[in-house]
């Protein structure tokens, strides 16, 4: 059996860690369980995660504090108040469990201000921007409403399921950056390497060559003598892109035109659903009002025209006219997800049918996913076949040209 390295609290608030021996995680987190502690983290011990001991290489620190940090801290906390302890006591606990220097700190910050009566929403609010908008309003609706813990379990999860949203999208399109750069590496090597070797023997010859074959020849001189020219160009592109998208009008259209490029526009409409409505669906579920909640959920819209219909939706809502019409009359948010939202509104059951529709979408993405690397694999590969046969049949069209043989 594999053993599991852990990390667990005593009833009175004492830190331990250590080894033990269990078929599974669960099995190793009921153990220490029926030891009367309070599990905080077991994992395999070839695996498990570094902890403060990791100070002692500082070069390989981290300088900043990543959502998966913090996921990890809204977990530990969940864990600890569930048990009973005070918040005090598991800040302090969650200070010991810190993975790194810059995460105790601002666990520190945190305690600090709670113990100087601050609450734990204000207490975050405070961390100049480090907690979203939406993570500080549910931690405020948990505490008006008497469940605390219950909240933070909420928030760790809706947390685990953006990070493997992200992750699947992330993990999915590696292959098509690999392949992508093997396509442009091969085609400079013919150009800079293999070409070359033939404009010796075209030149000798005297004869006129074909359009296609000078076209060839220009590009792989170019790329061979002004080859720096290339990252230059790109890095300026980008530069370029990246300050207009930062005009709110230019990124604004360009929001609105990525929603009707073919297989992209459905993927990235429904990573935005499935994050609208889990992200309202968990507040809702937490005593948020529903116009607050909108408001909130248009600030984690990543789509500018999808964040302003929700915007629209919002003052809609205000007027009396309920979520789902709005949201159809709009006519930029899918139709499924509307219809199952009016039922939600039907039946009473707004939050649970919001959370449905999350589920929903993130099943659609997944499939949108393997829909796209479906098309774009081959595509690239068929691109790749193109360009290389074409300038194989340049070289071989004017060799046969120079020796006057029937082409």
């Amino acid at each position: 059996m594999p053993f599991y390295q852990y990390k667990a609290v005593s009833p009175t608030g004492e830190v331990q860690e250590g080894v033990l021996e269990a078929a599974t995680s669960q099995a190793a987190i009921a153990r220490l369980q029926d030891l009367g502690l309070i599990p905080i983290r077991a994992e395999e011990a070839a695996v498990a995660r570094a902890g403060p001991a990791s100070e002692s290489r500082p070069l390989f620190e981290r300088r900043s504090i990543s959502q998966d940090d913090i996921g990890i801290v809204t977990r530990e906390m969940a864990t600890l108040l569930k048990a009973g302890l005070p918040l005090d006591r598991s800040m302090e606990i969650l200070i010991n469990l810190a993975a790194t220097p810059r995460v105790a700190e601002l666990l520190a910050k945190i305690r600090n201000e709670v113990r100087g009566g601050a609450s734990l929403s204000k207490a975050l609010d405070a961390q100049q921007g480090m907690f979203s908008r939406f993570y500080v309003n549910m931690i405020r609706a948990g505490e008006a409403g008497g469940s605390l813990p219950g909240v933070l379990v909420r928030l760790a999860e809706f947390m685990e399921r953006a990070k493997a949203l992200k992750s699947t999208v992330t993990s999915a399109l590696v292959y098509p950056a690999i392949l992508f750069a093997v396509s442009i590496f091969s085609v400079v090597i013919l150009l800079v390497a293999v070409v070359p070797r033939f404009k010796p023997i075209f030149e000798q010859s005297g004869k006129a060559l074909p359009f296609v074959t000078q076209a060839v020849l220009v590009a792989g001189d170019l790329l061979r003598n002004y080859w720096y020219v290339l990252p230059i160009g790109l890095a300026g592109f980008l530069w370029f892109v990246s300050r207009k998208l930062k005009d709110p009008e230019a990124r604004f259209a360009f929001d609105r035109s990525i929603l009707r490029w073919p297989l992209v526009g459905d993927l990235v409409a429904k990573v935005e659903m499935a994050r609208f409505a889990r992200t309202l669906g968990t507040l809702l579920s937490n005593g948020v009002p529903l116009v607050g909640a909108l408001g909130i959920v248009r600030e984690t819209m990543g789509n500018g025209w999808l964040a302003e219909a929700v915007g629209n939706v919002g003052r809609e809502l205000k007027e009396g006219r309920g979520l789902g019409r709005p949201m159809m009359e709009t006519g930029r948010f899918p139709l499924l997800a509307v219809h199952m939202i009016q039922v939600g509104e039907e039946t009473g059951r707004l939050d649970e049918m919001l959370l449905q529709v999350a589920t929903t979408y993130d099943v659609e993405v997944e499939q949108a996913i393997r829909k796209l690397l479906a098309f774009l694999e081959p595509a690239m590969i068929l691109l790749m076949a193109v360009i290389v046969a074409a300038i194989i049949l340049s070289m071989l069209t004017a060799m046969l040209t120079i020796y006057d043989l029937p082409i």
